[in-house]
């Protein structure tokens, strides 16, 4: 149990009869700033600006298809719960190892809107970072959007930086228009 602003937070291993509930988490997120990718001669520049009206963007529900399903058959997959103390799932992370180049992947992590900078994140990526010792990874890679910048923010307070850029991972889909940046961070 982890107290944080005088709330207390379980986590533990998702199960599958978590599943419904982990799907109709509120990923939603609404910010006033996005990065705006420039790709340069040597690669590419970002640059956060101030969108006015603010962007919100809502997930489309298959976007969670799975979550904590397969942890039990697969020793290097694993989904982590924060739960209230009447056991309310309130977020996860949902985490792969990658054995060829040691690279643990995080899949998807939310917390509802309502528990958000109360330290749930950060306490999820903490359970994936032990999750990552124990498989003997060297980093931890993620990918997000190039307009989510509360996400981007999050991710650079707890060690993340950019490591890449995809311009056409979108295409075709809902958040065609959006760039996908990469983000990594060792795993000491």
């Amino acid at each position: 149990m982890i107290t944080v602003d005088d709330y207390a937070y379980r986590y533990r291993t998702a199960l599958p009869e978590d599943a419904e509930a982990l799907g109709a988490l509120d990923g939603s997120f609404t910010t006033d700033t996005v990065f705006r990718v420039t790709l340069t001669e040597e690669g590419f520049a970002l640059r956060e600006v101030p969108v006015d009206p603010p962007v919100t963007k809502v997930f489309p529900a298959d976007a969670h298809d799975g979550d904590g399903e397969a942890d039990a058959d697969d020793d290097n997959s694993r989904t982590y719960v924060a739960l209230t103390p009447d056991g309310a799932p309130v977020g996860f992370v949902a985490v792969s190892y990658v054995g060829w180049n040691r690279r643990l992947v995080v899949e998807d992590i939310e917390v509802a809107p309502e528990h958000r900078g109360r330290g749930v994140g950060r306490a999820l990526m903490a359970l994936a970072v032990e999750f990552a010792r124990a498989r003997g990874a060297g980093h931890l890679w993620l990918e997000v959007s190039n307009i989510n910048a509360p996400a981007v923010h999050a991710y650079r307070r707890m060690g993340f930086t950019f490591c890449g850029l995809d311009t056409a991972l979108y295409e075709g889909t809902a958040s065609e228009g959006e760039q996908a940046l990469y983000m990594s961070m060792p795993c000491r």
